[in-house]
């Protein structure tokens, strides 16, 4: 199953995209996707619900917005240098265990809202991620029951303001975490839907042009790893979004270095996680 949220920012709706490819109006549910859906199976029971009354839900229009397809995480756990291409790009050593860091949930925004550049922003920067969403209470998970807490795979750009990263006090969160800076969707997947995460085409394009082509496949550590590794310090909730790395090519690893600047147009995907596209703007609040 793949689920969508729709509507207006912060008023969106669920639905799903159902095996017919046409997205459905889930309201009548009565549950967003949100971390109490998550914690009482709420897959397991949308899937039964679903095979009483789908021939009588509503299509979504395709011109209605999407937002994130997850409702107000607890937080977004990222995973730094986890693709060896990006390590080398970036000179660092392979990792001897997953390095991560936390963005703001309130950087979320829809898989095709624009992007805003921050205030003073001259470096900002593109990684497209495979995300996963957490299904349930998650701590001090062993590697071999880490796959059964995860509810879905979904397509994340963990955009970076490079000089708010690194020169701003040596505070990662303060380059992640800017308005729009984690565009989430189109949907999110259910493991089902995804036959081999480890084996997916990733891409990013800016103006057309490929930056970024590699396959989950280079990850260091996978999904059990992080969150084996990730669970030791941390409790994480359902709901709870872990963005799993980014390959190379991002615009900070170019020599020389390349930033994103108003009007680009950054589009990319993964194999099986759909397409999602932002133009780049100024920050106008």
């Amino acid at each position: 199953m793949k689920l969508i949220r729709f509507g207006d920012p912060h008023k969106e709706n669920p639905g799903a995209i159902l095996e017919d490819g046409v997205k459905r109006d889930l309201s009548s549910f009565g549950e967003d996707y949100d971390e109490k859906f998550f914690e009482s199976d709420g897959v397991s029971r949308l899937e039964k619900w679903l095979q009483n009354n789908a021939h009588e839900l509503p299509h979504i229009d395709d011109h209605i917005r999407l937002g994130p397809p997850v409702c107000r995480p607890s937080k977004i756990v990222c995973i730094g240098f986890n693709y060896r291409d990006h390590a080398r790009e970036t000179g660092k050593e392979i990792p001897p265990e997953p390095v991560f860091f936390l963005k703001s949930t309130s950087a979320l925004s829809g898989p095709n809202d624009d992007v805003r550049l921050p205030r003073d922003s001259e470096k900002t920067d593109w990684e497209v991620e495979l995300a996963v969403v957490i299904k349930k209470r998650t701590s001090y998970v062993e590697k071999e029951t880490a796959m059964d807490h995860i509810a879905g795979y979904a397509l994340l750009n963990d955009y970076s303001e490079r000089e708010f990263q690194f020169n701003r006090g040596g505070q990662w969160v303060k380059g992640k975490s800017a308005d729009t800076f984690a565009p989430l969707g189109p949907f999110l997947a259910t493991p089902d839907e995804i036959t081999d995460y480890l084996n997916l085409k990733i891409w990013l394009k800016v103006n057309g042009v490929i930056k970024q082509d590699s396959n989950t496949s280079n990850m260091i550590f996978d999904v059990p790893a992080i969150l084996t590794g990730v669970s030791q310090y941390m409790t994480l909730y359902p709901g709870d979004i872990i963005c799993t790395g980014t390959p190379a090519g991002v615009g900070h690893g170019r020599k020389p270095p390349a930033y994103l600047k108003k009007g680009d147009i950054v589009q990319y995907g993964i194999d099986g996680l759909g397409q999602a596209s932002q133009k780049v703007v100024a920050w106008d609040i």
